[in-house]
């Protein structure tokens, strides 16, 4: 069935989900990481005020019983969230520099937190990726230089090859 997708909000809101997302990452990360060697939290997305979703990869894979165990790492969680574990999936998350470096050359979705050339979203090849920033090719031609810190969201676009 898979991880259920954000909810939409604007505004101030908007601003508040992605500070209390990015505090989320840096507690369950931490609390994953530490209790679960191998494991990597490679995202994690409010899907709603009282749920959110931890995307994460493991060298050998991520099968049921991994998400289970990460369940339970997170099990302090419940009282106040419904917490869903998935796989990355073919449109894995990217957030970090790393991330972005492991798809040089293949097509992404980025999202911002504030305007950059006057938009908010954005989608084409990655064509490099520093420790800073993100350059993304676009439909015209130009790079988009795209610092870390803005981005939001960050996708791989299946192209339906990889499988």
């Amino acid at each position: 069935m898979g991880a259920r997708r954000p909810f939409f909000v604007t505004g101030a809101h908007l601003t508040q989900v992605y500070v209390r997302e990015k505090e989320l990452q840096r507690e369950v990360s931490r609390q994953v990481e530490d209790a679960l060697p191998g494991v990597e939290v490679i995202a994690v997305e409010l899907s709603g005020p009282e749920r959110f979703t931890v995307f994460v990869d493991h060298p050998k894979g991520v099968d049921h019983a991994l998400c289970q165990r990460v369940t339970e790492v997170l099990r302090s969680y419940l009282d106040r969230y419904t917490v869903d574990v998935s796989s990355p999936g073919f449109e894995r998350p990217l957030r970090t520099p790393g991330h972005f470096r492991s798809v040089v050359g293949r097509r992404v979705s980025v999202r911002t937190s504030h305007e950059i050339s006057g938009r908010r979203r954005f989608r084409g090849p990655v064509l490099d990726a520093d420790e800073h920033a993100l350059s993304l090719g676009a439909q015209n031609g130009e790079a988009i230089l795209i610092p870390y810190d803005e981005v939001v969201r960050g996708n791989l676009i299946d192209e339906g090859g990889s499988r």
